[in-house]
């Protein structure tokens, strides 16, 4: 199982200390696959991009029309977290219904 986020997150921290073997993978450090990344915007669509994060606020209003996919290549911190892969399936986010289909917590 992958947990794709950054190691500072708070929520991330939160998720890893739940399912302990999951390896992390920091977006900010390593990226993150652009397989991946198609695969979570056909899954979550416009639910992957955090509006309300720093770097979102940070991005002139040209950046931000640029294609979602292109976008999260270029600031891979502005993917909402954690992004979750497990069996080839894709989790977004520690919500109750993540939690319950990963069967922690």
């Amino acid at each position: 199982m992958k947990l794709y986020g950054l190691k500072t997150c708070d929520t991330c921290r939160k998720a890893l200390k739940s399912i302990p073997d999951a390896e992390l993978v920091d977006v900010r450090e390593s990226g993150i696959s652009e397989a991946v990344l198609t695969r979570a915007l056909a899954d979550f669509g416009a639910a992957l991009v955090n509006t309300r994060s720093t770097t979102w606020r940070q991005l002139d209003a040209r950046a931000r029309e640029l294609p979602q996919l292109q976008l999260l290549q270029s600031h891979p911190t502005l993917m909402k977290r954690p992004l979750i892969e497990r069996d080839g399936d894709l989790f977004l986010g520690w919500t109750p219904q993540t939690r319950a289909a990963l069967g922690v917590d």
